[in-house]
């Protein structure tokens, strides 16, 4: 399984304006609650741009809840009140782009969570998903290959392994960012690769055992470097 690597590009100002246009339409009852949003393809001829950058603001707004997508049915508006609807837009508009050292201070609150669940909850298939990620670690960085993948790969199979949906989504949102950054400042040299693959081990060993507070030890242990060198970027 290989990860797409997304990068802000100049299609977020496009995406936003695209925002601005479905926030219009709202506000001049063109949208009300419960109406069902225009097409894709409709919406694109309309405001000039591409469906795919349609698609994305679309699956912005439905991220923030005021769009909701009910399958085979379509996309709808959310039963918000417009104060509050237009409230809600210009904080996605002024949104900023999170950087590194934000980007890992979440992980590493959102992991030492996750792991604990990991340990209650995990299943068999948990378990061997989780092995294959580790034996795949090793084998890339015994080989003197990039792992941070497989790396990432690990800490999303024990997101998927907490039980815990909303948990196990955002780690999928800041993954991809913090896996291009690690490629932009080589975050992962080889003494921190070969010592990642004992600690990856010690993690996977408490989920094993179902012991979430030594789980929670191991994951704060292999978060030590990590931590330090965001701090001196």
């Amino acid at each position: 399984m290989k990860i797409e690597i997304l990068t802000r590009t100049e299609n977020q100002e496009i995406q936003n304006d695209i925002v601005i246009q479905i926030r219009d339409l709202m506000n001049h009852k063109n949208l009300e609650p419960g109406d069902k949003l225009p097409s894709e393809r409709s919406l694109s001829d309309k405001f000039g741009v591409s469906r795919t950058s349609v698609r994305e603001a679309i699956q912005k707004l439905e991220f923030y809840g005021i769009l909701i997508s009910k399958p085979q049915s379509g996309t709808f508006v959310a039963d918000i009140g417009q104060i509050a609807m237009n409230g809600m837009v210009n904080e996605i508009l002024r949104l900023e782009e999170p950087d590194f050292k934000s980007l890992v201070e979440t992980r590493i609150l959102l992991e030492l969570k996750t792991v604990r669940l990991a340990a209650r909850r995990r299943t068999k298939e948990d378990l061997k998903r989780l092995k294959n990620s580790l034996d795949a670690y090793k084998q890339k960085v015994e080989n003197a290959e990039d792992a941070v993948q497989e790396d990432l790969l690990f800490h999303l199979g024990i997101a998927k392994a907490s039980g815990n949906s909303t948990l196990n989504t955002f780690m999928l949102i800041i993954i991809p960012e913090i896996l291009t950054n690690f490629e932009k400042y080589h975050v992962c040299d080889k003494d921190m690769a070969f010592k990642g693959i004992q600690e990856h081990q010690d993690i996977f060993d408490a989920i094993n055992e179902q012991n979430p507070q030594l789980a929670r030890e191991k994951m704060k242990v292999h978060f030590k470097n990590l931590y330090q060198y965001c701090y001196n970027i």
